[in-house]
């Protein structure tokens, strides 16, 4: 895309948001110098903004009701992933104690054969006793 590209799409996007604009102008006046007595235009303008603020509270109230759901939706999910989390953390601590206490009996068993096994072998060995030549 060269400059003169460039240039053209930001002159147009230029002149359509002026002619936006200037139509929302031109909308206002029009409303203001329509063959309406003030009371009556006032009435009117107080009209769309009640239905504007009532829509506007409606929008709130379905936006605070749906925050309100996934809300509750997260917080359950939450909740089952921690007591998913704290079971598994359970069992995993049941299984190390069990693998501890098995170690632990193993190195016990393991030191008393060699406690057992090294007493007779280091028992001194004494010539029989009616030999003396």
């Amino acid at each position: 895309m060269n400059n003169d590209d460039r240039n053209e799409g930001s002159d147009v996007t230029t002149r359509l948001a002026y002619l936006l604009i200037g139509g929302g102008i031109g909308a206002l006046i029009a409303l203001l110098f329509a063959p309406k007595p003030g009371s009556e235009l006032r009435g009117d303008i107080a009209d769309v903004t009640r239905k504007g603020i009532d829509k506007s509270r409606e929008a709130a109230s379905f936006v605070g009701d749906k925050a309100g759901e996934y809300y509750g939706a997260a917080r359950e999910k939450a909740t089952d992933l921690v007591g998913g989390a704290r079971d598994v953390a359970t069992q995993k601590r049941g299984q190390f104690s069990a693998a501890l206490e098995a170690g632990k009996q193993a190195y016990t068993e393991e030191k008393r054969r060699t406690e057992l096994s090294g007493a007779s072998e280091a028992k001194p060995t004494y010539p029989p006793q009616g030999d003396l030549s």
